[in-house]
């Protein structure tokens, strides 16, 4: 790994790069370069494709888990939103609204360890009935479920299964201390042994080194992960975090280029923070991300599909699942 372009090419060809290399590079590379060898890789890797996915806060507040940067802990006082269950209709209205603004997925995210009981048999007939009248793909994010319960949500027609594992394994006792970094990983491992395709990220800025941000992208490739969200850290008055500085658009973009690096075939998807990087992401959109959240996201501001629409085709890129030259994140569009 002497050089950005050589090790470019040296991807290009089929080499992975693995736990124990030296990463070394990535820290101290200029950023413009590491930014054109991302973009050649997602290029080649990904072709033009945009994958636009959206969320629904289907359940809010009062989560007995104690991570410090969430707004719904019960742990926290950030004054935010407190809900049961969205009813059927409501979810279902949203979900079509934004099939029909173009968005490639829809995911129904709730607080808490893990749904369960009634509420998580209102989920499953809400996935039943929108996978039987709309065509968006369906994502879920539910916590810690168990394998049975991964099953029936696959048994519905759920696709894809959302569940960070928010940093490295020896920071990540520092973010929370009610469930630890392997309940997560068996989570995972779970979702994937039932054929669900598994978007997992984390949260940069929460305090971690870039060490942490380099061993979080090797676990995700060694996992096999398919679509990663990076969400920059947005502070929230109320929470543990609220005092911390917000990140510099350059910390991102390079973090962003580095996951394309160790994770070549994988869609790394913009989430919560894109505000901070320059023009909303579009830069980040030609080196090295190829897939965004879009909508109203949880607690933290987002941008509209119609205003990422007109992003991506000023900048040359489509979310047209049928567009040519790229097959990131295969599992998970189908």
């Amino acid at each position: 790994m002497n050089t950005i372009a050589g090790l470019t090419e040296k991807i290009l060809r089929g080499y992975r790069i693995k736990r124990g290399d030296d990463l070394s590079l990535f820290l101290t590379a200029p950023l413009d370069e590491l930014k054109e060898g991302a973009g050649v890789l997602q290029r080649h890797f990904c072709g033009n494709h945009v994958d636009f996915c959206t969320i629904i806060n289907g359940r809010s507040g009062r989560c007995s888990e104690d991570c410090k940067y969430c707004a719904q802990s019960a742990c926290h006082h950030t004054g935010c939103d407190e809900y049961d269950f969205l009813p059927k209709e409501e979810i279902m209205a949203n979900a079509k609204a934004n099939q029909d603004a173009g968005a490639n997925r829809f995911a129904i995210v709730t607080s808490g360890r893990a749904l369960s009981g009634k509420d998580f048999e209102k989920a499953l007939d809400t996935y039943r009935t929108m996978k039987g009248e709309l065509h968006i793909g369906l994502c879920a994010s539910h916590g810690l479920l168990t394998r049975a319960q991964l099953h029936a949500l696959r048994q519905t027609g759920v696709t894809s299964y959302h569940h960070n594992i928010e940093t490295s394994r020896r920071f990540f006792p520092q973010i929370c201390t009610t469930h630890t970094y392997d309940d997560r990983i068996r989570t995972i491992k779970d979702a994937q042994a039932e054929g669900l395709c598994v978007c997992s990220g984390g949260i940069i800025g929460m305090g971690e080194t870039w060490e942490d941000r380099l061993d979080m992208a090797i676990s995700l490739a060694e996992l096999g992960i398919e679509s990663i969200p990076i969400n920059a850290l947005m502070p929230i008055p109320g929470t543990p975090f609220e005092g911390r500085e917000e990140l510099s658009g350059d910390d991102i973009l390079r973090t962003i280029a580095f996951f394309r690096f160790i994770n070549p075939e994988a869609n790394i998807r913009l989430a919560a923070g894109r505000k901070l990087l320059p023009e909303n992401g579009a830069t980040a959109l030609l080196c090295g991300a190829s897939a965004s959240i879009t909508g109203n996201m949880l607690t933290t501001s987002g941008s509209t599909i119609v205003e990422d629409m007109a992003m991506i085709k000023r900048l040359g890129l489509t979310n047209d699942a049928a567009a040519e030259g790229g097959n990131c994140g295969t599992t998970c569009a189908s």
